[in-house]
């Protein structure tokens, strides 16, 4: 059995398949595993709450997994170590979730791309078609994070809070959830996963498109992104498309390519979950 892993912060989609590709359970979500957030103990115990992956842990013979917060040497060790007590006969290959975000959005194998990931979190690498070059080093949510759904989720609050937001939306948006100051005061300072957290407000935006604030809400970060991270790729931009992977990108598609257009880049594809493309890439290396 072999597991294909895909995590965010939020969430992590797990589809076991044999050599053929063929899935052999129902796909199986966790929490998200990032270890810049969780501990190796909290990690682990996310993984051994799911019965199915406990019950079906001895059978499995590879865990690829991809995951926010696996950029570094550190990141990638703890996941790896925490795999390893677990599956305890598998093959174990950890890496960072912008090669998911690559595998999942390129044409072919050898295709150079800059390769964008808008979920949670964002990144942007360029992919020569053979190995992945990252100019910006990733400081965390609090720091970076541009037009990701914890950005944008951060923005609203902070909208609603300095009297920002258009009345109608508003009063929407405080209809929707609990914008009391000590309630999320306690989800970002005292709860774990406050990126999490401040990503789940980003879904109103895309149920409120109708509304200009939003539009400009959503383009201004697209903007930000842009200059901050895809721009750090002029050269390349001359020549290769870029691709986009998370729920963020693919629900903000119309923008993004607006923003292109005024900023002089080609999109190419968009992905809203990497992990199907994954399944198909990594059967196909162990045949």
């Amino acid at each position: 059995m072999i597991l294909i892993v895909d995590s965010g912060s939020t969430k992590c989609d797990w589809i076991a398949v044999d050599k053929d590709g063929k899935q052999l359970l129902d796909k199986i979500r966790t929490k998200g595993l990032n270890p810049e957030i969780l501990t190796e103990k909290k990690l682990k115990k996310t993984i051994k709450k799911n019965e199915v992956l406990t019950n079906n842990r001895s059978d499995v013979t590879h865990v690829y997994f991809y995951g926010a917060g696996c950029g570094t040497d550190r990141g990638k060790e703890s996941v790896a170590t925490v795999l390893k007590e677990i599956f305890l006969n598998a093959f174990i290959k950890v890496e960072e979730d912008t090669m998911a975000a690559v595998y999942s959005t390129i044409n072919h194998e050898k295709e150079a791309a800059v390769v964008c990931i808008l979920g949670t979190g964002s990144n942007c690498s360029y992919y020569d078609g053979k190995q992945l070059h990252q100019r910006v080093q990733s400081l965390g949510y609090i720091l970076m994070d541009d037009a990701a759904g914890n950005y944008f989720g951060k923005q609203l609050i902070r909208d609603y809070y300095f009297n920002h937001m258009p009345t109608d939306v508003k009063l929407a948006f405080s209809t929707k959830y609990n914008l009391d100051a000590d309630y999320i005061k306690y989800n970002i300072y005292k709860q774990p996963n406050p990126n999490a957290y401040l990503a789940n407000f980003a879904e109103f935006m895309f149920l409120n498109k109708d509304s200009e604030y939003i539009r400009t809400l959503i383009k201004d970060g697209i903007r930000l992104f842009v200059k901050n991270y895809i721009m750090q790729y002029k050269e390349e931009l001359k020549t290769v498309p870029v691709h986009f992977a998370g729920s963020i990108a693919y629900f903000s598609q119309g923008e993004i390519k607006e923003v292109a257009q005024e900023m002089g880049f080609t999109t190419g594809n968009f992905e809203r979950r990497p992990i199907e493309g994954l399944v198909k890439f990594h059967t196909n290396s162990l045949k």
